[in-house]
This record gives structure tokens, C-alpha cells and sequence, in this order.
């Protein structure tokens, strides 16, 4: 019986032994295999199903909700007088997009046309795109701040040009219009008889060119030579750089194109990415840890120095002629009109331009931009970029349309651009990339545990057989005992 219990003990040693073992080798070699997983299926790859259709379709909700900056004294601007605006909106739209012409290519890239388009979601508005508003006209305003520094008598006849067809300083006109374009005769005027002067045909609106339109040819790394590439741009409409800005430095063509980021993120890694809208490379700062339906994320967001101008940080001394720290001048890349982007309601800018216009208050909750990202992957959660375009308007002489209008920026509209994982993809992300690493996680907890109860029960049995060698008639109660009460 003895014997039988030493190799029971020696049985359950070398079990629980390897048992042990096995987790902890499980412990070391479980991250590795979690790595290499993830770097296998994020490969830019049609074999990658998921993260292919992810990439490709951006299957995910995506949104685009407008505010426009109603002004409500037009006259008293008119006169000299400071503007004062109430927002209107959201409007919201459901914005489609999709990769196409894509192209790969024998140096590990791809290349390939994002085209947009958007649908009106009037359940998720405020009001119809029947709902009128009065802005700024860019087409009269903008102009005459082009054309100040022209001789008068040129000013003079482009003043008679707007009085012939009509075109003021405002414009009140439906969202929709204002959206994606109105009939101008001013701009068919100008298109028939002096085709290439403006950087459209058809109907002019402040987003006409956006919907059914794409972003330019983009050709990204696809991870598959070095992962710490993957989304990365290697080149916009055939630049590796811009030619819009007056420094190196800011004329770089920065990480990937804004949707997706390499994985393995720590808190020290930043959001670089290229906007064509924006015209240039921008990038976001780690601000805190969260967690979005159980998964873990790292919220990124604008730096401070963003949009500050060359006095307030010299890197963007490049992107300057600047105004005040928070204006961010496009008009090198728009045609030389005198727009600016923004945060919304100045938010994150010098204060001095919200005493220039009533009705704005800035909050971070409501015109902060951020991208939650799930940092093992680079995946985005939750986005929210919100941008305010504006347009630097004044009395220009000559042209008698703007009056006595003060010196200022001014807010024409604001808009954000959303997106989040939900459904069947976050019910995915959620199971591959939580639930998964952290039953691999229990189960070699579980092996340790289990592997060192058994060596616990091997000692017992063993000690127990031992036991029993050296006393071996203590079993024999029947016999043992009347002989202790005899002798007592």
C-alpha cells in the first residue's frame, strides 16, 4: 500500500510540475502570441477579412452634424457695428465612405480613392434643410479682401459687377443651399467668360465639393514589410510633401490618413496624421485611459499648440501670415481667400477674438476635438474632429457691398465629424481582443494554481506513506487499543 502511494505522490509531482510549468510558459509566450495575431490580421490584406473590410468600407456609423452661425443683426454689421450670432444646427448627415481604384503595389504600399457622399438625417436634427440662415458672402466679402491692394479702378468695376447681379454682403438663404449650392448668375457669369478664375462650376455652397467626391489619390504602407508602418502615407497625389506652406517643417506630409493608426501605442505615442481638407499634417496629444463597452482605450486630443500662431510657437511660423493663436490660415491652399479654420466658438484660442463677435462660448465638452484609440491595435473607438471655418472680412474701399464692416474673423460655420464602433464589429473587437487575452490570462493563473495543489497533495500522499512505513501496526485499532487500556 506504501509503495502504491509513492507513486501516486510522484504521479501528481510531475503533473502539477508540469502543469506549473506549462503556465508560466504561458504567462511569457500568451503576449506573444497576442502580438504576432495582431499584427498577422491588421495587415492591410483582402485575406484579412475583418480589418480589410474595416479599412476599405469603414462599415462603422460615421456622421457629419453643421451649425451655422446665424447672424442676427446684418445691418448693424453693415454699419460698423459688432456682429451678433446665434448657432443653428446640428444638421446632421450620414456620411457612406469608400475605397476605390485600389492598387497595390511591389514596395509593400497601396494606393487607392476615398470617395464620400452624405445623406440628410433630419431625426437627428434640429430642423429641415428648408430652414433659412444669414452668413457672410464669401463670394462678395472674400473677393474684396482679394482684391484690396488692386488699383481702385479695378475695385470699382468688380463693385458694379456685384451690383448687377444682385450679390450683398449676406447671404440668407436655406441650409440646403448653403450645404451643397445655390444657382449664382454672378458665378456662371464669371465661369463663361472667364473660365479658371474660381476653383468650381456649378452651383456654389460651402460643401458642394465634398459630397460625391474624393480626398485625393492616397498610397499608404500596408504593414506587411514593418508593422510600425502600417497606415502610414507615403505619398498624396503623387507628393511625398506639400508645396503650400513656407518651411519644410510644416510642407511634411505626416502619419497616416487619419483613420486608422500602427498598434502597440504606449502613452508617450502621438496621432500624426494628414488632412486634405485642412491642408496640412496634424497631430493629437494623449490626454487619459478609458474604457468604451468593456474595452480599454487611450483618449487623444488637440495640443494647445495646434493652430497657435509663430509668435506663440515658432514650428508654426511656417504656416503663417498669422493672425491670433487658434486661427490656422488656409488661404494658401483655397485660392488665396481669406479663410481661416478654427475650433469651434474659438475654443482653445486667444480671447481677444471672441470680444470681436457676441454670442460664442467655448466649452471643451462641446468644441473639443478627440480620437479614443484601442492602443493594441490603433483602432479608433469613438472620433469626434470638430472644425469652425471662418472668413476675415472688412470695409475695403471701392467696393461698396461691405460698407463700413469692421476688422474681423468671422464665424460662418462650424462642423463635426463622428464616428464609433458598434454591433457585430465592437461584439467582434470585444470577444478577439478583451475576452480572449483575458481567458488566456485565467487559464494559466488556473494551470499555477492547479499545478501547485497538485504538488501540495504530492507531498501529503508521500509524507503520509512515510508515515506508515515507520508505524505500521498504528491501523490496526481492534488490536492496538485494549492493550493502552490494560496497561493503564
Amino acid at each position: 500500500i506504501a509503495m502504491n502511494k509513492s507513486k501516486k505522490a510522484i504521479g501528481l509531482f510531475v503533473v502539477g510540475t508540469l502543469m506549473v510549468v506549462f503556465g508560466i510558459v504561458l504567462r511569457f509566450v500568451g503576449p506573444i502570441i497576442i502580438h504576432d495575431q495582431i499584427v498577422k490580421n491588421i495587415v492591410i490584406d483582402p485575406k484579412n477579412e475583418m480589418s480589410y473590410t474595416l479599412w476599405k468600407d469603414v462599415p462603422v456609423p460615421l456622421f457629419m452634424s453643421v451649425n451655422f452661425f446665424n447672424i442676427l443683426n446684418p445691418i448693424e454689421v453693415l454699419a460698423g457695428g459688432k456682429p451678433m450670432v446665434e448657432q443653428r444646427g446640428p444638421y446632421v448627415y450620414r456620411k457612406r465612405i469608400q475605397k476605390q481604384n485600389i492598387t497595390f503595389h511591389p514596395n509593400d504600399t497601396v494606393s487607392y480613392l476615398e470617395y464620400r457622399r452624405y445623406f440628410f438625417e433630419p431625426s437627428m436634427s434640429v430642423g429641415n434643410e428648408s430652414d433659412v440662415v444669414t452668413i457672410p458672402n464669401m463670394l462678395v466679402l472674400g473677393a474684396a479682401v482679394m482684391m484690396e491692394n488692386m488699383p481702385y479702378a479695378v475695385r470699382l468695376m468688380v463693385s458694379a459687377t456685384f451690383k448687377t447681379f444682385k450679390e450683398g454682403p449676406f447671404l440668407t438663404k436655406s441650409v440646403g443651399e448653403l450645404m451643397w449650392g445655390y444657382d449664382s448668375k454672378l458665378v456662371d457669369f464669371l465661369n463663361k467668360w472667364f473660365p479658371g478664375m474660381l476653383p468650381f462650376t456649378g452651383n456654389f455652397g460651402i460643401f458642394s465639393e465634398f459630397n460625391n467626391s474624393n480626398t485625393g489619390l492616397f498610397t499608404v504602407h500596408t504593414g506587411k514589410d514593418d508593422i510600425r508602418l502600417i497606415y502610414k502615407v507615403d505619398s498624396w497625389n503623387g507628393l511625398s510633401k506639400l508645396t503650400n506652406w513656407r518651411t519644410p517643417q510644416c510642407n511634411m506630409i505626416n502619419g497616416t490618413a487619419g483613420q486608422m493608426w500602427p498598434p502597440f501605442m504606449t502613452k508617450q505615442s502621438t496621432l500624426p496624421f494628414y488632412s486634405p481638407d485642412a491642408c496640412r499634417s496634424l497631430e493629437l496629444i494623449y490626454q487619459r485611459e478609458g474604457i468604451m463597452a468593456g474595452i480599454p482605450l487611450y483618449r487623444y486630443v488637440a495640443p494647445k499648440t495646434m493652430f497657435a500662431n509663430g509668435s506663440d510657437y515658432a514650428p508654426n511660423e511656417g504656416f503663417c501670415p498669422c493672425r491670433q493663436s487658434g486661427l490656422l490660415n488656409i488661404s494658401s491652399c483655397k485660392f488665396n481667400a481669406p479663410l481661416f479654420i478654427s475650433h469651434p466658438h474659438f475654443y482653445n484660442a486667444d480671447p481677444v477674438l471672441l470680444d470681436y463677435v457676441l454670442g460664442l462660448h467655448p466649452t471643451e465638452d462641446q468644441h473639443g476635438l478627440f480620437m479614443d484609440i484601442h492602443p493594441m491595435t490603433g483602432v479608433p473607438l469613438n472620433v469626434s474632429i470638430r472644425l469652425q471655418l471662418n472668413l476675415y472680412m472688412k470695409s475695403v474701399s471701392g467696393v461698396g457691398e461691405t460698407g463700413k464692416i469692421s476688422e474681423v474673423v468671422m464665424p460662418m460655420i462650424w462642423f463635426e465629424e463622428s464616428g464609433y464602433i458598434d454591433g457585430e464589429i465592437l461584439t467582434t473587437f470585444h470577444t478577439n481582443l478583451v475576452v480572449l487575452p483575458m481567458v488566456m490570462e485565467y487559464v494559466q493563473y488556473c494551470f499555477i494554481g492547479l499545478g501547485l495543489a497538485s504538488i501540495l497533495a504530492a507531498l501529503l500522499v508521500y509524507h503520509s506513506g512515510k508515515v506508515r512505513l515507520l508505524f505500521p501496526h498504528v491501523s490496526h485499532k481492534s488490536e492496538y487499543t485494549p492493550h493502552i487500556f490494560v496497561n493503564i
